[in-house]
């Protein structure tokens, strides 16, 4: 039985398949293993008292490849540094997770000194300088020594995406990530002869939970970029002869958002797993790809799981791995009531149907948070365990995401989430991004705002695009937005999820053109500078300027 990160690791120790693609270079298992175990005696030569935490500040590539497996070897941690993240928000990460030693290259460095992050120069590692080569040179030939790991070995610090706050540090020993590496790979059906393209960061849970672990499991082949490009991923698949790939937040949209070829379909690809597409990329990747797409529901800290189900109905998560996942309502930790739709799908019980998802079972998978008491208590209170994601079920007890704990609005009186409204506004067919948020109404509860990224030249037509909210029968009657905002740039955390905090902190007196509607029952039409000082000054009579 697979006890470790290492142990799955020193499996592969004479194995010459295929492990690892990038560019036109190829190593085998063997070579894998061999570069970790020289990079593991680096790293414990290098060690000093305190956390053995290193943090890697890098993209994909053979190094960030190579380093995982060292960690492994060494009994270290692995501290995903998000390589977007500058000034201030980098030295915090940093400091916050006690790194005593850096990998990275020369602009990473740069990046650090520019943060006045205080990690010594000469614990700073590039991988780019030719001293680098020189130090790993003295550990050629390591062992692979599995004596350093245990299951509860911390293996991985991962930050949440921070898009709703600061970001959190994920706690992951080597036992739970082994184990998921084990359950995954059956799930999945990954094989030998597979070769998963992942160019979702190595920085990220998604990344190292639903590729890296199962494929080092099955000994198939990981194949990689430095990070996501939607121009290049047909391109990717094909050179590598790519079977299964994963994606996170809208990285679907922006390879559909590619001109369409008639060879399309023309690829070795089987499988698509990720989180967060919407219903009509998911229809729309299988027809134009010719490859399944299976969405999971999930979290780096673990706690529940939801996965498609047969019969799932279009739109839903699924159904829970377990039966002690529930809807409860936050304020008063009773269970929500089941959704109720009319004929054309509407729901209709929204201020009592959804509410929190939370496993009663409580904290399942969760190891906790570093270094951060408050948000662990946050996390897990009442005996359960509180996701933080807004939900509804169904009477057959099919999941429905409805946003994070903070996507709640409240128009003319009436609760609901941001979520199943993002979901019918990514059916218009020129929309590649939606984000759905609130501001202020001068009078009391909110007003909505919906912001777009389009497909590369379309414009946006407000004519058009009423029509298409009145053709739905599913919006709600309050859920059409007041505010349309059209964005070339939507805010993205390094995973492709949408920011809403910058979105929020903007409201309507951003530079992108806006849209609205003097009044509800009317059309849509650009907003002016007059309106907008109007509105301003309209909430600051009623004390809602804030």
């Amino acid at each position: 039985m697979t006890r470790t990160v290492a142990e799955l690791l020193a499996a592969r120790a004479d194995d010459d398949h295929p492990g690892l693609l990038f560019g036109d270079e190829r190593w085998t298992w063997a070579a894998v293993v061999a570069a970790s175990a020289e990079r593991a005696a680096l790293a414990r030569s290098l060690r000093v008292d305190g956390p053995f935490h290193i943090g890697v500040l890098l993209e994909n590539g053979p190094e960030y490849f190579f380093w995982l497996g060292a960690a492994a070897l060494a009994g270290a941690t692995i501290v995903g540094i998000n390589p977007t993240r500058r000034g201030a928000e980098l030295a915090r990460d940093v400091a916050h997770t006690d790194c005593q030693l850096i990998v990275t290259d020369s602009s990473g460095a740069q990046f650090l000194t520019d943060a006045g992050v205080s990690v010594p120069p000469e614990r700073v590692l590039r991988v780019d300088d030719p001293g680098y080569g020189k130090l790993v040179a003295e550990h050629t030939g390591a062992p692979v020594d599995l004596t350093f790991a245990e299951p509860s070995s911390l293996f991985l610090l991962l930050f949440t995406s921070g898009s709703t706050g600061a970001p959190k540090a994920v706690r992951c020993t080597q036992g739970r990530l082994a184990a998921i590496g084990v359950r995954a790979a059956e799930l999945y059906g990954i094989g030998r002869a597979d070769v998963y393209y992942c160019a979702m960061p190595l920085f990220h849970g998604n990344a190292l939970m639903a590729v890296w672990a199962p494929v080092m499991r099955a000994g198939s082949t990981f194949a990689t970029r430095p990070k996501f490009s939607a121009s290049a991923f047909l391109d990717d698949v094909r050179r590598y002869g790519a079977t299964h790939f994963n994606y996170v937040g809208k990285s679907l949209a922006y390879v559909l958002a590619t001109p369409e070829r008639p060879d399309d379909a023309d690829n070795p690809l089987k499988l698509g797993f990720g989180t967060e597409a919407s219903e009509r990329d998911i229809a729309e990747f299988r027809r134009r790809f010719r490859c399944m797409v299976v969405e999971g529901y999930g979290m780096s800290e673990g706690g529940t799981n939801i996965n498609v189900v047969p019969g799932t109905p279009p739109g839903s998560l699924g159904r829970p791995g377990n039966d002690t996942t529930v809807v409860l309502d936050p304020s008063t930790g009773r269970e929500c009531p089941p959704a109720r739709f009319d004929e054309g799908g509407r729901l209709l019980n929204p201020d009592e149907a959804i509410g929190e998802i939370v496993n009663t079972a409580g904290s399942v998978g969760f190891e906790g948070y570093y270094n951060n008491a408050e948000a662990d208590a946050e996390r897990v209170r009442g005996g359960a365990y509180w996701t933080g994601d807004l939900g509804y079920r169904d009477e057959d007890g099919f999941f429905y995401f409805a946003g994070r704990s903070n996507d709640w609005l409240r128009v003319d009186g009436e609760n609901f989430a941001a979520a199943p409204v993002e979901r019918i506004l990514f059916r218009h067919p020129d929309v590649v991004m939606a984000a759905v948020y609130a501001v202020p109404d001068p009078r009391g509860g909110d007003q909505m705002i919906a912001a777009l990224e389009l497909r590369p030249d379309v414009e946006f037509h407000p004519d058009d695009f009423a029509a298409f909210l009145a053709a739905q029968s599913d919006l709600g009657t309050k859920w059409a937005p007041r505010f349309v905002r059209v964005t070339a740039d939507m805010p993205l955390t390094g995973t492709n999820k949408v920011m809403k905090a910058p979105l929020r902190a903007e409201g309507f007196t951003c530079d992108d053109p806006v849209w609205w509607r003097p009044d509800r029952d009317g059309g849509y039409r650009l907003l002016t500078d007059e309106d907008r000082a109007a509105l301003a000054s309209e909430l600051a009579d009623h004390g809602r300027a804030r």
